[in-house]
């Protein structure tokens, strides 16, 4: 529960903060898609005994550097593109397994998340990868909000988009698969958009936006991992039930304020 606990905690400050570009750049697809696909990444790693939380962090990188370079050198569509990698890489990794004899318990943990399976060594991976996450947003913050609400405008005022946008791409990337270990494949783009979803609908300014993105889903982890842990239910899905419940909450008070003024 401790390391349960810890790596929620860290996972979804990183994730709410990335889910604020998200949402402002549509690009939830982008993370839907590179969840899926890193089940090939997933299948490598247990087909060759090797880390498959490790051989997912590489392989989707790779997967978000394709879809950059065929969404602004090919001229294809972004969710084309994603589309093409999404079944590909989900196929990939399904044939993979189907390779292995008897059950896989490990495979079946990153289809549906298992939050309290985390390994220290697991910890310390998404610990090291977060820290470097959150201090590339912090460095380019203002560029990366730029880039987000309008890329011509990024460009035109000297910042370097051919380069920050693939680097945010792989960010990106990896903070989905480091969320594939606390819901899975399956559910991990929900910790991305609900809490975020949810503060959009309440803040005023982009400031509040990103402190209560933040905040809203520090508050559904932690009560997700409490509620499943009381009544002894699956994790990732209350995690992200508990979101859902939040975004509901969040629209009904908006609406009353609204009504109120």
């Amino acid at each position: 529960m401790q390391r349960a606990i810890l790596a929620g905690v860290i996972l979804a400050g990183v994730l709410a903060t990335l889910g604020v570009y998200v949402l402002l750049k549509r690009m939830s697809f982008f993370s839907d898609g590179i969840a899926h696909a890193s089940m090939a990444g997933i299948a490598i790693g247990i087909v060759f005994s090797w880390h498959p939380l490790e051989t997912a962090l590489v392989l989707s990188a790779i997967f978000a550097l394709v879809i950059y370079f065929v969404e602004k050198k090919l001229g294809l569509a972004s969710d084309t593109a994603i589309g093409i990698l999404f079944t590909s890489g989900m196929a990939l990794g399904v044939l993979l397994v189907s390779l292995q004899p008897g059950y896989q318990p490990e495979l079946i943990s990153f289809l549906f998340g298992n939050i309290l399976a985390i390994r220290t060594s697991d910890l310390w991976l998404i610990g090291i990868l977060s820290l470097g996450i959150v201090g590339f947003i912090v460095t380019y913050f203002k560029q990366l909000t730029l880039l987000a609400l309008d890329e011509e405008l990024a460009h035109v005022s000297n910042i370097k988009t051919n380069v920050l946008q693939p680097v945010f791409y792989v960010i990106l990337a990896l903070a989905v698969v480091l969320g594939v270990k606390i819901l899975g494949v399956i559910l991990v783009s929900a910790l991305l958009i609900l809490p975020t979803a949810s503060a959009r609908i309440v803040s005023k300014s982009f400031k509040k936006f990103v402190i209560l993105a933040i905040l809203f889903a520090e508050l559904v982890v932690l009560v997700g991992i409490t509620v499943s842990a009381v009544f002894d239910l699956p994790t990732g899905p209350v995690i992200v039930l508990t979101g859902t419940a939040w975004f509901m909450l969040s629209l009904t008070w908006n609406t009353l304020v609204h009504k109120k003024t």
